[in-house]
This record gives structure tokens, C-alpha cells and sequence, in this order.
């Protein structure tokens, strides 16, 4: 078993965690109040500019000329992200250049960038993928008995797409090369998830409906 399976087989409960957490089963059944995935598109934004970082970063630390691709064309994947979330924001109202980060936001990125700017290539894969991998078992999740027309129906196909999968395993394969299988890869691992857990629940939190 690679390491990238051994941390998420290790901590899927909190990737369950999340799949039944009410936000997102909202998102999968279109329930979810437009206040409440307004508040998410606004702070994911800000976070998936830190994720940008931090993989440019990464980059800077790769071990060899390999990797330094790899993370550089995995930031470029996260930058049309954001212009999804532009999308998003302009059609759901948010202004993201007034968008401030929440408490639980502002401890993902801390926690991103001073893992990218403390630690080498290997950590900092592990502290980042399971961000990518989540998503991409969010998304095939709740569209395997197919995507129902609704406001979130572009977010499910986005994170359920053929496309999104390989961008996860690439950083897995970084997380395998370059990661040790020490206490400190999966203490960073679990935190990532946790961080997960709690945007979402900030999320939901944010607004009425």
C-alpha cells in the first residue's frame, strides 16, 4: 500500500464526516440555502489563493526538476479553479474582493503556509492532498446515481469529473516520492481533514436561510 492510501484509508472517517455533514448533503440535493453556498464560494476563494501559494512554494523546494513541474501545473489547475469561483461569485452575488476570511478559513491558510514555508516538498504534499483527494470523493459521491438539475449541479460535475481525478493523483504520487511515513505525515494529514471539517461547518453556520 502507498503512503497516500495507507493517510487516507487511515482518516477517511472524517472524509464520511463530510460527505454526510448537512452542507454538503445541501449542495447534493439542492437544498442548500443560496446564503450558505454564497458565504463558501466567497471564503473558498480566499483559501484556494493561499493553495495556489503553497503550491508554488512546494515547487521552489522540489527535490528535482520532475516535481517542480508537477507542482507548478498543479497551481495552474487551482487558478482555473478560481476563475470557476469567479464564475460563481458573479452569479450568486459576492463581491471577492471584499471577502474577509472567517476564523476557520484563516486557520486553513495559516496552516498551509507555514507548513509550505517550514517544512520540505514532501510534508507540504502531504498537508495539501487531502484537500484534492476529498473533493474528488465528494464529488463522485453524490453524483453516482446521477447529477439532479439544480442550482450545485456545476459543482458536482467539476469535482466528479474524470478531469479532477488525475489532478489529486498527481499530488499523491509527489506525497509518496517525497513524504516520509512518519508520525509528523499524518499528524499533518489529519489536521488537513479536520480544517476540511470545520470550513464546512462554518459554512453552514454562516447564514439563515
Amino acid at each position: 500500500m502507498t503512503l497516500s492510501s495507507e493517510l487516507w484509508q487511515t482518516h477517511e472517517d472524517l472524509a464520511v464526516a463530510c460527505l454526510e455533514h448537512p452542507f454538503v448533503q445541501g449542495i447534493a440535493t439542492g437544498t442548500l440555502p443560496k446564503s450558505r453556498f454564497a458565504y463558501y464560494v466567497g471564503q473558498d476563494a480566499f483559501f484556494l489563493e493561499a493553495f495556489a501559494r503553497a503550491y508554488s512554494i512546494a515547487g521552489a523546494k522540489a527535490p528535482d526538476w520532475e516535481a517542480f513541474e508537477v507542482f507548478h501545473a498543479l497551481a495552474g489547475g487551482v487558478l482555473e479553479e478560481l476563475k470557476l469561483h469567479q464564475g460563481y461569485a458573479a452569479e450568486w452575488g459576492v463581491d471577492l474582493r471584499e471577502t474577509e476570511p472567517a476564523p476557520a478559513t484563516r486557520r486553513y491558510t495559516d496552516f498551509l503556509m507555514a507548513t509550505a514555508w517550514s517544512h520540505e516538498a514532501g510534508l507540504i504534499a502531504a498537508a495539501m492532498a487531502p484537500c484534492m483527494r476529498l473533493y474528488t470523493f465528494l464529488g463522485r459521491q453524490i453524483a453516482k446515481d446521477g447529477i439532479r438539475d439544480h442550482p450545485y449541479a456545476g459543482w458536482i460535475r467539476t469535482y466528479s469529473s474524470p478531469e479532477f481525478e488525475p489532478l489529486a493523483e498527481q499530488l499523491e504520487r509527489l506525497l509518496d516520492r517525497y513524504a516520509e511515513p512518519l508520525p509528523a505525515t499524518h499528524s499533518t494529514y489529519r489536521y488537513a481533514m479536520l480544517c476540511e471539517r470545520d470550513f464546512f461547518q462554518a459554512a453552514w453556520e454562516s447564514a439563515g436561510d
